[in-house]
């Protein structure tokens, strides 16, 4: 009836009291989130052929197949989650005692920069060749890049860290450039004695080693790249390494805004520093469970490659015209890319040229090298300086007002890197196939010695070539 009242329930109808239950069945028939169709579209993403795809969605099509996916690292069997099971192996491999996944390695270094103290007033050590991001991060973070010449292994020079030092400095990057691994005794001993952090750069050189430890766990922070343009990886990943607790914890909270990390989510600070408004580069399950199997491979892949090198190089004699790029560790450079720098560009023109015809691919990017954030002068993002708002950026503050003297010191025009300009054009880069055959590396050095014979004077006494 209109406007009639309904009965108030009686404590036995309440199914709290024993009473029956309003809700006793669910007629919704549920589906995966994530089935076959998602699984299909990864497969065909490796690549296979349409009659192993047939057989594949054949084989998980059986209705005993499963319940579908979950591809969230939390919330999930940790024993299982691929991101927990890729940090647990590299904290082993690398022997650190903290390793976080991440979105990136640009990410990886963003996270680490901010951990350390880079930010508006502050400054961070780079060298002039690396790529964009080593730089780019530290300005996204708020400091200011400086950039310090290299010597002959393309790598930043010990002997001029110290004169790039100020009071605003807070830490030193040195980057593994193209498997090449950085002088880091002399480098760790001028940020011991300059209270500075180090944050390593292993984007380009994962699995080096110096005399004996792995790139990114001398310093106090390892960045790495792991993606399908570095010699491990799929799509896009990065991680950071470290062994102290408090960076580990100010990275994580730039890297994981949402605090899935911490043992109680939503507690408050546990030390000073440790929670602030962060951003999110998870990394996410799917790049997580190749990764781990690449990482698995890193040490085969790094052999592969020195020991193609090394082949190559122990077969060729020395030329009075060429010095050969500086390994400060043969034992643990990645080998790569085989460089030497001719005396002139004419020179190696001329080198390139023979090469080439020889078989043998190589190039040089010649006085003029163009366009390239590999280089500190053509890193425009940075020369420019200019904040995504539009505004200018104004050194060696992050903002803050530079004096004269400031802002002269570090104009970001070429010239500032004498050696870096000089070399980075002038160094003839050869690559290095991990899989070469013995007769491989024979022919390969046979058409080195060809070109150089040619073109130079060979002299014993001539600069070795490790």
């Amino acid at each position: 009836m209109k406007g009639e009242e309904r009965a108030k329930p009686g404590r036995r109808d309440l199914a709290l009291f024993g009473g029956p239950k309003a809700v006793d069945k669910v007629e919704a028939k549920s589906e995966p989130k994530l089935g076959v169709e998602e699984f299909m579209s990864l497969a065909e993403r490796f690549g296979y052929s349409d009659e192993t795809l047939e057989r594949i969605r054949e084989a998980i099509s059986r209705p005993d197949a499963g319940g579908g996916a979950f591809m969230g690292r939390y919330g999930y069997d940790p024993e299982r989650a691929k991101g927990v099971r890729f940090e647990r192996l590299a904290r082993e491999k690398f022997q650190v005692k903290h390793a976080l996944g991440v979105s990136s390695g640009t990410a990886a270094l963003h996270s680490a920069f901010v951990a350390v103290g880079a930010g508006p007033g502050t400054e961070v050590i780079v060298p002039a060749i690396g790529f964009l991001a080593t730089g780019a991060s530290v300005a996204t973070s708020g400091g200011v890049p400086v950039f310090c010449d290299v010597d002959e292994s393309l790598t930043i020079d010990p002997n001029k860290i110290e004169a790039c030092v100020t009071p605003r400095t807070v830490a030193i990057a040195p980057t593994h450039w193209g498997g090449a691994v950085c002088d880091m005794d002399p480098i760790l001993e001028i940020a011991k004695k300059r209270n500075l952090k180090v944050v390593e750069d292993c984007a380009q050189a994962p699995g080096a080693k110096y005399r004996g430890r792995y790139v990114g766990a001398m310093g106090d922070m390892g960045c790495f790249s792991i993606s399908c343009y570095k010699i491990i990886g799929c799509g896009e990943a990065g991680m950071v390494v470290t062994n102290d607790d408090g960076l580990f914890a100010r990275a994580s909270q730039l890297a994981e805004c949402g605090g899935f990390w911490r043992p109680d989510r939503f507690a408050p600070a546990r030390r000073p520093g440790e929670l602030f408004c962060g951003t999110n580069y998870r990394l996410s399950e799917l790049e997580a469970a190749v990764d781990l199997i690449q990482l698995r491979k890193l040490d085969d892949v790094v052999a592969g490659f020195r020991n193609a090198a090394m082949a190559v190089l122990r077969a060729l004699r020395t030329f009075r015209e060429i010095r050969p790029l500086k390994i400060n560790d043969p034992d643990g450079w990645v080998g790569y890319c085989l460089r030497f720098y001719p005396e002139t560009y004419e020179l190696g023109e001329r080198i390139v040229a023979a090469l080439n015809a020889e078989g043998v691919n190589c190039g040089m990017r010649g006085p003029e090298p163009g366009h390239d954030w590999h280089l500190y002068s053509e890193m425009y993002p940075i020369v420019d300086r200019v904040s995504p708002y539009g505004a200018k950026t104004s050194p060696p503050a992050g903002g803050q007002a530079a004096t004269e003297e400031e802002a002269a010191r570090l104009h970001y025009r070429r010239g500032d890197c004498p050696v870096a300009d000089d070399l980075y054009g002038r160094s003839i880069a050869i690559g290095v196939d991990r899989f070469s055959t013995p007769g491989d590396c024979e022919r390969i050095a046979l058409g080195i010695n060809k070109a150089l014979a040619y073109y130079c004077t060979e002299d014993p006494a001539a600069a070795k070539w490790f």
